[in-house]
C-alpha cells in the first residue's frame, strides 16, 4: 500500500465504524420508542387477554433488536482492534527507536533525544555533553570468538554504561560497537563530566566475564559540548552536529593510542579536513603518477665510493605542494594503497636504475602491510622479469613491526625472494622488539642501524654503547652494517673507527631525482655501458657539483 493510499483507506474505515455507531445508535432509539408502545400490549396480551400488538410494531422491534445486537458486536470488534492497533504502534515505534540487541536507544531516535535534552537544559541555563564510545580492536573479539560473544559484550558494555550514567542521561547504539550518551551539566562546571567519564572507564573497560572466557577490552571516547570552551552562551548546535564533534574527538583518542578520551577541539576539525584531503590526493595522485621516487646515496665508509642509492617517495601535488612521506605513506596504508603506490614507484626506480652501472645495488623499503600478502614475492620477481632488473642487485628493507605480524609468512616472504637472490636488510634495528633469536634464524643480509642511535655518537662525544653493541652482533651473526642518519663529519669520523660500514645520510646531499642521479653517475663513469653514451652537456658550476659524488658535505637546507 502506497503512502497516498493508506490515509484513504484509513478514512474509509472510519466512515464505516461511524457508519456502524449511527446505525446501532439508531436502533436502541428506534427499540425504546417501539418498545414503549408495543411491550405493554405484549403484557396485556398474555397475562389479561387484551388485544394483540400491531404486527408491524412487533416486527419492527426484533429489528432494533437485532441491530442492537450488531451494534453491539460491532462495538466488540472495534475495541478489540483498537487494542490490536495501539499494541502494534507500540511495537513499531520501539522498533524504530530502540536497538533490538542492547534495548538503547538507535542512532534515529537519538538524534530527537538529544534535541529534546538540549532545550530543556539551555532553557535551565545548563549545557549538554555528547559523549561518543567504541570499543578498540572490537573486530578481533568477533574474529577469535565469534559474533554470538560479541553481541553478548555489546549487551554487558550497554548494561555497564547505564548503571553509571545519572538519571535524564539519554544512552544509544548508533552501530556495530559504537555506543553515544548525552547528559546536562552545569557549564561553570565542566570538570564534573570529567569526573563521570573517568568513572565510566574505571568501571566499563574491566574484563567481561561469558561463562568460561574472558575478554579484556578497552573503548575510546569522544566528547562534544553545546557552548563554547568559556562555558558562556549555547553554540545552539543541533544534534547532528554534536554527534559528528564527538566522532571527530573520538577519531582523534584512537589516532593518539586509544583508551583514552578527548574533548572536541576546532583544531581536531581541522586536522581531519585536511586528512581527508590528503587521502583524496593520494587516490588521485597514485592514478595520474604524482609520486616519483628519489635516490639517497650509499656510501662504503672506509673507501667513500658510492656503492649503492636507497629509493625514497616523493610527492609533489598540485594542489598540495610537496607533501612529506611520514604523511602519506601511513595514510596510504591506512586505506590500503600502499601496495600499488609502492609496486608504480619500483617500477620507476628498477628502470632508472638499470642505466646504473652493475655495481650499484638498489634498496627499496616495504611497508608492513605489502608483507601480509602472501603473493607479495611473486609479484615482486614478476616485476624484476618485466624490468629485466637483476634480482641481486635488489635489497628490500622491511622494519622490526614487520616481524610481529606474521612471522611464518614473513619468513616464508624472505626465504623466496633470498632464493632468487634479492637481499634483505632489517630495518632501523634496535627500534623495534626483534629477538636474537628472530635474527638467528631469519635469513637477513644486512641490519641497518636506525639514524636516531647515530645521532647520538655526536650528543654522547663518540661514545654509544648502543651503536658500539649493534655492531659487535652484526660481526657476531655475519651481518655487514649500514648506518644511516650520518650528518656530519665528526659522526663520519666516529664510524670510520667502527668498522666496515656503509652508510647513508644528508652529509652525502639530499636525495636526488632519477635525472640528478643519472648526470652523477655519468660524471663518475658508473653509468652502465648500455645507457653509456656522450656525456650530458652542464655548465662549469653544475660539473663542479657533479664531481663531488662521494665527497662528504654537509647537508642543503
Amino acid at each position: 500500500m502506497t503512502d497516498e493510499e493508506k490515509p484513504e483507506a484509513a478514512l474509509g474505515a472510519a466512515e464505516k465504524d461511524i457508519m456502524a455507531l449511527g446505525i446501532a445508535t439508531a436502533a436502541i432509539i428506534l427499540f425504546v420508542g417501539t418498545g414503549g408502545s408495543v411491550l405493554p400490549r405484549v403484557f396485556d396480551a398474555m397475562y389479561s387477554g387484551g388485544a394483540a400488538p400491531d404486527p408491524l410494531l412487533v416486527n419492527a422491534l426484533l429489528l432494533n433488536i437485532a441491530l442492537i445486537i450488531f451494534g453491539w458486536r460491532r462495538y466488540r470488534q472495534l475495541t478489540h482492534e483498537i487494542a490490536e492497533r495501539r499494541r502494534a504502534e507500540e511495537q513499531a515505534r520501539e522498533l524504530a527507536e530502540v536497538d533490538p540487541l542492547t534495548s538503547c536507544l538507535n542512532r534515529r531516535s537519538m538524534a530527537a533525544a538529544t534535541d529534546r535534552l538540549r532545550l530543556h537544559a539551555n532553557a535551565q541555563g545548563q549545557a549538554v555533553a555528547y559523549a561518543m564510545i567504541d570499543l578498540d580492536n572490537f573486530k578481533q573479539i568477533n574474529d577469535m570468538h565469534g559474533h554470538s560473544i560479541g553481541d553478548q559484550v555489546l549487551v554487558a558494555l550497554a548494561q555497564r554504561i547505564t548503571e553509571h550514567l545519572p538519571e535524564g542521561a539519554a544512552l544509544a547504539r548508533l552501530g556495530g560497537d559504537e555506543f553515544a550518551f548525552v547528559v546536562a551539566y552545569d557549564p561553570q562546571k565542566r570538570g564534573r563530566v570529567d569526573d563521570l567519564i573517568i568513572r565510566l572507564f574505571d568501571n566499563i573497560v574491566l574484563p567481561f566475564k561469558l561463562g568460561s572466557l574472558v575478554i579484556d577490552a578497552t573503548m575510546s571516547m569522544g566528547v562534544a559540548t553545546d557552548h563554547d570552551d568559556q562555558g558562556g552562551n549555547p553554540a545552539l548546535h543541533n544534534a547532528d552536529q554534536l554527534l559528528h564533534r564527538a566522532d571527530i574527538a573520538m577519531y582523534n583518542a584512537k589516532k593518539q593510542g586509544k583508551n583514552r578520551y578527548f574533548w572536541f577541539e576546532p583544531t581536531m576539525e581541522n586536522e581531519l579536513r585536511f586528512r581527508n584531503e590528503i587521502e583524496s590526493g593520494i587516490r588521485r595522485g597514485v592514478s595520474a603518477g604524482e609520486f616519483e621516487p628519489y635516490y639517497e646515496q650509499q656510501i662504503d665508509l672506509e673507501t667513500g665510493e658510492l656503492v649503492g642509492f636507497e629509493m625514497l617517495a616523493r610527492w609533489n601535488s598540485p594542489n598540495l605542494g610537496l607533501v612529506s612521506p611520514e604523511l602519506f605513506i601511513p595514510i596510504a596504508e591506512e586505506i590500503g594503497l600502499i601496495s600499488v603506490l609502492s609496486e608504480n614507484l619500483m617500477e620507476l626506480a628498477f628502470k632508472d636504475a638499470w642505466e646504473w652501472d652493475d655495481a650499484i645495488t638498489l634498496s627499496v623499503n616495504i611497508s608492513p602491510v605489502q608483507l601480509r600478502d602472501p603473493w607479495f614475492a611473486q609479484k615482486l620477481l614478476k616485476q624484476l622479469v618485466a624490468s629485466n632488473f637483476p634480482a641481486h642487485r635488489l635489497e628490500i628493507e622491511i622494519t622490526e613491526s614487520c616481524l610481529h605480524d606474521n612471522i611464518g609468512m614473513v619468513r616464508s616472504t624472505i626465504t623466496s625472494l633470498r632464493n632468487q637472490g634479492v637481499k634483505i636488510s632489517l630495518d632501523d634495528f634496535g627500534t623495534g622488539y626483534s629477538s636474537l633469536e628472530q635474527l638467528r634464524t631469519l635469513p637477513f643480509d644486512r641490519l641497518k642501524i636506525d639514524r636516531s642511535f647515530v645521532r647520538e655518537l655526536r650528543d654522547a662525544g663518540g661514545n654509544s654503547e648502543i651503536v658500539d653493541a649493534i655492531i659487535s652482533l652484526g660481526r657476531g651473526l655475519g651481518m655487514p652494517i649500514t648506518a644511516e642518519g650520518i650528518e656530519s663529519e665528526e659522526i663520519l669520523s666516529i664510524l670510520k673507527q667502527m668498522g666496515q660500514l656503509k652508510g647513508q645520510g644528508f652529509l652525502y646531499g639530499q636525495p636526488e631525482t632519477a635525472e640528478q642521479v643519472r648526470l652523477r653517475l655519468a660524471a663518475i663513469g658508473k653509468l652502465s655501458k648500455a645507457s653509456r653514451g656522450p656525456a650530458p652537456a652542464t655548465d662549469r658550476e653544475g660539473e663542479a657539483d657533479i664531481a663531488q659524488t662521494v665527497t662528504p658535505r654537509r647537508a642543503r637546507s
